[in-house]
């Protein structure tokens, strides 16, 4: 094998060289066609656009309400917490092993699956069977 016989895995498609006469196949108009919309510099239309009339977006009815001060919390099992090498599990904890992937407004703890060691935990929220489980390990439950 010398340097100059290597090749790549994967053959590489040529990019279209547009404009390059017409010979080419792709000279004068480029493969846009002749005039309209589409062929203008920067034409075309915003995705969702549907000729002038009226978009479905804005043809369908409005539904529902999101609360902008709702709080978003991460949600932990108890089947997650028993991969926990801690003893004291924090959210930042369960962050640093990899176990949630961000912590948002704080952790609530849910009541999946069973729990095998005993743990401190602490937590923006608890559901009353989690804390339950928790508890009667001889764990700690602490409300941050």
């Amino acid at each position: 094998m010398k340097l100059g016989e290597l090749k790549p895995s994967v053959k590489k498609e040529e990019r279209k060289r547009l404009g390059r006469g017409v010979g080419s196949g792709l000279g004068k108009t480029s493969g846009k066609g002749h005039k309209g919309q589409k062929a203008r510099s920067g034409g075309g239309v915003r995705r969702g656009f549907e000729g002038g009339q009226t978009p479905l977006y804005r043809r369908l009815p409005k539904r529902g309400f999101t609360n902008i001060h709702a709080n978003t919390y991460t949600e932990v099992t108890l089947k997650m917490l028993n991969q926990s090498k801690a003893t004291d599990v924090t959210a930042e904890t369960l962050l640093e092993e990899g176990i949630i992937g961000k912590v948002n407004e704080g952790i609530v703890v849910l009541a999946t699956g069973k729990l095998e060691k005993k743990l401190n935990v602490k937590a923006a929220r608890f559901t009353a069977k989690a804390k339950e489980k928790i508890e009667a390990l001889g764990g700690k439950v602490e409300v941050i």
